[in-house]
């Protein structure tokens, strides 16, 4: 199955993915987080070790992968496989961004998408978590336009591909696409 989890910062879509995911995975032992946070500094070493702190115990191993996700497969183990990738507003950063000069959106959005489709290909599972940017209105410069211009592209692309996508507002989870994933009792 391939989710799509979108919404605002801070909006409770991480609580929600990481319990979709332990849902879809009952009775794996592959079950994997792929982090695309960029560390650069002090600051984010610590929003990693906290985001780290919060999955203790859960039962999933991180892989950082701030870019290519693809090349997270071999870091897994056979078998059935459960994968919850977070967030995708980094990775499209981190990929127009890696190097001097800012990559085209259209490029940047059609190399992630292919590296998504590859991967799920090759898991049972894949949810996939964004933060929803488009809505605040505020007219940017250059580079952030076309970094909006491919989060957008990229998030259409998911959209139409997934089999489930869901926004989670203040907390609480809304269907845009499918059928909005049922949390029984015990991962709810």
């Amino acid at each position: 199955m391939r989710v799509f989890i979108i919404g605002g910062v801070g909006n409770g879509k991480s609580v929600y993915a990481e319990k979709v995911v332990s849902a879809l995975a009952a009775g794996q032992d592959n079950l994997y987080y792929v982090a695309t946070m960029q560390i650069y500094d002090e600051e984010s070493r610590r929003k990693v070790d906290r985001h780290l702190d919060v999955r203790a115990g859960k039962g999933f191993e991180t892989i950082e992968q701030p870019a290519n996700v693809a090349e997270t497969l071999a870091h897994m183990k056979d078998g059935a496989t459960t994968v919850l990738l977070e967030c995708m507003t980094n990775l499209v950063a981190n990929e127009m961004f890696s190097e001097a000069e800012m990559k085209p959106p259209l490029d940047v959005a059609a190399k992630i998408f292919e590296d998504i489709c590859f991967l799920s290909e090759r898991v049972d599972h894949l949810v996939i978590v964004s933060n929803n940017v488009f809505e605040d209105g505020i007219p940017y410069e250059n580079g952030t336009r076309s970094y909006i211009e491919a989060l957008g592209k990229v998030h259409e692309q998911i959209a139409s591909w997934a089999d489930v996508v869901t926004e989670v507002v203040v907390g609480i989870p809304v269907p845009i696409k499918g059928e909005l994933y049922k949390l029984n009792k015990r991962n709810g």
